[in-house]
């Protein structure tokens, strides 16, 4: 898959991950988009890892978008544990 491929999956993937787990998050569109990548390589990385496959290969590839998906998912909520205990003071 191509360079800029994989941005449009990644873009498109951090927006469905924040659709899917709404709130209150810092940044816009450039953080969604680093969220959707970063989270498409940790799921390609971490599906790899339990499934021995190559999910990141083709772009029209269900398998390439859930785990897209999926990566940004996990990656949101991580993003979110470490903005919302920097941001508190004690």
């Amino acid at each position: 898959m191509g360079i800029i491929a994989f941005i449009i999956l990644g873009a498109i993937a951090g927006a469905i991950a924040k659709a899917l787990l709404p709130g209150d998050d810092p940044g816009g569109f450039i953080i969604t988009t680093i969220i959707g990548i970063v989270g498409a390589l940790l799921g390609g990385f971490l599906a790899a890892a339990i499934f021995g496959g190559d999910p990141l290969d083709e772009f029209f590839d269900i398998s390439t978008w859930l785990t897209a998906i999926v990566g940004a998912i996990i990656l949101l909520v991580i993003y979110r544990a470490v903005a919302g205990r920097s941001g508190r003071t004690v």
